[in-house]
């Protein structure tokens, strides 16, 4: 039987989303181009996608990501999300097709990195061969959303598509204060749930969710959302059902901590 995919890396790592975890991703390197049924399962089981690498969370001592999704069917934005839809709409321009290099759009990465405190100043910037490797290389099918404002370049979407859902994959913008006044990240998650709706699939995977994450949280102020826990999609329809629920979690994690003080933190 031909090999589908390829374990290429399965270290333990400092986790990039909480301080004094230890992460585990096994990274496999998919062998062959996934039919979008294949992505379909690919995207139910919360994995992620690096480039013609897909991988997921297997961390040794700790289960705070979940993968999260956007049921576009029964989708209600908020007043707030609504008018930043209707902030954009009066002045962008999106494209839709496949995701490509120029030096436009890896200035604008970088510059967005950099800007917003994402970069690591001990790590060089993205190069174009890396910028290609992970953003424009896929194993599956793939689009690129470019949003213009006055004919000008604000922001890059890559999303991934399956036969009935998409996921986002990354997504980068100007960081002047011109552009992050209008909310671009959340603009980005309405104008591709209504790709969504327009291409006739169901779910929108929006990547992994850590409540405890600034830079993750805010996934979860889409309703409904649905969560992977233990195997299954959970849907919460309100904000009231999200704070139920972590206040439940919170309850738990203290009991365990009780119970079984060795296991109350984890680090290198």
């Amino acid at each position: 039987m031909t090999k589908k995919e390829l374990l290429v890396y399965d270290g333990l790592q400092r986790c990039p989303y909480l301080q004094g975890q230890v992460a585990r991703m096994p990274l496999y390197r998919q062998l062959r181009r996934l039919s979008p049924s294949e992505t379909d399962e690919r995207l139910a089981n919360a994995e992620r996608r690096v480039g013609h690498a897909l991988y997921r969370t297997a961390c040794p001592t700790c289960s705070a990501c979940k993968g999260i999704r956007v049921p576009v069917g029964v989708f209600q934005p908020t007043k707030s999300q609504r008018r930043v839809w209707r902030r954009w709409n009066e002045r962008v321009r999106v494209e839709i097709g496949t995701p490509s290099y120029t030096p436009e759009k890896l200035e604008l990465f970088n510059r967005h990195k950099r800007v917003r405190g994402l970069h690591d100043p001990n790590e060089p910037e993205m190069t174009p061969v890396g910028y290609v490797g992970w953003l424009v290389h896929s194993c599956m099918e793939t689009v690129e959303m470019d949003y213009y404002v006055d004919d000008r370049l604000v922001a890059v979407g890559i999303l991934d598509v399956g036969a009935t859902s998409a996921s986002s994959v990354y997504f980068f913008f100007d960081p002047s204060p011109e552009i992050s006044k209008l909310s671009p990240g959340v603009f980005s998650v309405l104008r591709e749930v209504a790709y969504c709706r327009d291409t006739g699939r169901n779910h929108l995977y929006l990547g992994l969710w850590v409540r405890d994450c600034p830079q993750l949280a805010y996934k979860s102020l889409y309703f409904p959302h649905e969560r992977l826990e233990d195997g299954d999609w959970r849907r919460f329809e309100s904000a009231d059902a999200v704070a139920q629920s972590e206040a439940r979690e919170e309850q738990r994690e203290e009991q365990v901590a009780v119970e079984h003080p060795e296991h109350g933190g984890g680090g290198e």
